[in-house]
C-alpha cells in the first residue's frame, strides 16, 4: 500500500508534463481509479497559480491502468481568466490513455452561503472498523473486510451495516453506504495535498452502492463492474488526516449502468465536497 504523499510525488518532465512511478505489489495489480484522479489533479494544480484552489473536477475512465506501470500526465492549459483557471489532463500508460480529467480552479472569495445537507451519524469512535464490521461474515465477504483496509491509505469505519454483508446473506439492501475515513499517515499543511487525498477517497466504495438493491456485490460471480466517469465539487478545505464522513447513495440504475451520489462532511458537519459517479454494472454468465 502506497501512502498519499508518496502517491502524489510527481516528477516534472516538461513545462506541462509529469511522470509518476508505478506503485503496487505485482504486475497484475489494477490501479485504483481514485489514485489516478488524485495524481491527475496534482499534475493540473502544479501548472496553476498557487493562490487558486480547485473547486471541481470531472474525469472519464477510458482504460484500466496497471498499478506498477509508470504513468505520464500531460496538462493542457485551457483558460486563465480573472477569477477561474481551467486545465485538462491526459493520463497515459504504455497501452494508451487511461484517464481524461478536467479541473477548474478559482480565487477564494466571500459570497452568499447556505447548506441543506446535514451530518447525521454516530461518531467514528462509536463506529466499527473493518475487522469488527466483518467479524460475522464468512467466505469472500470476510476476506474482503480483511483486505480492504490494506488496499487504501485510509482508515475506514462504518456508520451502518455495509450492503456487502446483506449480499453475502443473499439479501438486498437500501442503496446507501455511510463511512468515516481518515488518512493513515499525517499529511503536511498543504490544502492541495488534502484536496487530492479527498479526491482519492471519493472513489472508495462508491460504485458498490449501486449493487445493494440487487443482492450482489463487486467481485461476485456473474457481476461485471467498472467506473465510467467521476465528478467532485470541492466546497471548502478539509484535513484528510482527520476523520471525515462519506454518505453515499444510488438513486438509479438501468441499462447496464448505475449512478452513485455522495456527500463528504468534516467532523464538525460542514459539507466539504459533493460527488457523482456513473459506472457500468452488468450481469454476465457464470462459467461452470
Amino acid at each position: 500500500m502506497t501512502g498519499i504523499e508518496e502517491l502524489l510525488r510527481l516528477e516534472r518532465t516538461g513545462e506541462t508534463t509529469f511522470r509518476a512511478a508505478g506503485h503496487g505489489r505485482t504486475g497484475a495489480d489494477r490501479a485504483f481509479g481514485g489514485a489516478a484522479i488524485a495524481q491527475s489533479l496534482m499534475a493540473a494544480a502544479r501548472t496553476v497559480d498557487p493562490d487558486r484552489v480547485v473547486h471541481s473536477l470531472h474525469a472519464y475512465f477510458l482504460r484500466g491502468a496497471e498499478a506498477t506501470a509508470p504513468t505520464t500526465f500531460r496538462v493542457e492549459p485551457i483558460r486563465d481568466g480573472g477569477s477561474y483557471t481551467t486545465r485538462s489532463v491526459t493520463t497515459e500508460q504504455g497501452h494508451g490513455v487511461v484517464l481524461r480529467l478536467t479541473a477548474s480552479f478559482s480565487v477564494p472569495e466571500d459570497g452568499m452561503e447556505h447548506q441543506v445537507a446535514e451530518l447525521d451519524a454516530p461518531s467514528p469512535e462509536d463506529s466499527p472498523g473493518t475487522a469488527e464490521a466483518g467479524a460475522a461474515a464468512d467466505g469472500a465477504v470476510r476476506n474482503w473486510f480483511e483486505t480492504v483496509s490494506r488496499r487504501h491509505p485510509f482508515e475506514i469505519r462504518f456508520a451502518s451495516e455495509l450492503p456487502r454483508l446483506a449480499a453475502g446473506r443473499g439479501e438486498s439492501a437500501p442503496p446507501r453506504q455511510r463511512l468515516w475515513l481518515r488518512a493513515r499517515d499525517p499529511l503536511p499543511d498543504d490544502d492541495l495535498v488534502h484536496a487530492c487525498a479527498l479526491a482519492y477517497a471519493s472513489d472508495i466504495l462508491m460504485l458498490s452502492t449501486t449493487l445493494a438493491p440487487h443482492a450482489t456485490m463487486i467481485g461476485a460471480p456473474g457481476v461485471s463492474a467498472a467506473s465510467l466517469d467521476h465528478a467532485v465539487w470541492f466546497h471548502g478545505p478539509v484535513r484528510a488526516d482527520r476523520w471525515f464522513f462519506y454518505d453515499q447513495e444510488s438513486p438509479w440504475a438501468a441499462g447496464g449502468r448505475g449512478l452513485g451520489q455522495g456527500r463528504l462532511f468534516d467532523r464538525a458537519g460542514r459539507l466539504v465536497a459533493t460527488v457523482v459517479q456513473e459506472g457500468m454494472i452488468r450481469r454476465r454468465p457464470v462459467r461452470s
